[in-house]
């Protein structure tokens, strides 16, 4: 075996030997469920939905992405929002606009609405986050956040 940098861990082969709460793809499954179903609650009273919210959250710091880049931004399947879009667009939150260079291709852009909108909603995806993150100090925030952006490079589909 190929040991480059630190010494590789012996992977354990089936889920039985690793065990439910030493498999992180299922330890981070059922974090995010529980910090959606969190917001899904405060975000009903809004009138909108989790995928909504990631939507506007994407374009609050990235306004102007094609459908499909906001689509892998918030992780929502292309039908979804698709759906989604057309929700936000009736409500006045996002406009959609043509590309210059390719007149097929729609840019997706926060309204002023949509932008207020989102503030309305970040003070509760704010603390759920900060629940989540309770009793972690900052040296263990950065670690954990650089181990995820390791992660994201190993499975990325994706140049975004």
């Amino acid at each position: 075996m190929d040991q480059t940098g630190s010494e590789k861990r012996q992977r354990i082969s089936t889920l039985g030997e690793i065990g439910l709460q030493q498999f992180a793809p299922y330890l981070m499954n059922r974090i995010m469920g529980r910090y959606n179903a969190t917001l899904r609650d405060d975000l009903r009273k809004q009138g909108l939905t989790v995928p909504q919210v990631r939507a506007l959250a994407v374009l609050s710091v990235a306004d102007g992405v094609t459908i499909n880049d906001l689509s892998v931004y918030s992780v929502i399947e292309q039908s979804t929002m698709s759906r989604t879009l057309d929700a936000l667009e009736a409500q006045g939150l996002v406009r959609r606009e043509a590309c210059d260079d390719d007149s097929r291709v729609r840019k997706i852009f926060l309204t002023d609405e949509g932008r207020a909108e989102f503030n309305r909603a970040w003070p509760a995806m704010h603390d759920a986050f900060e629940a989540m993150f309770a009793d972690i100090d900052d040296g263990e925030y950065a670690a954990f956040v650089a181990t995820l952006q390791k992660m994201l490079r190993n499975i990325r589909k994706h140049d975004i």
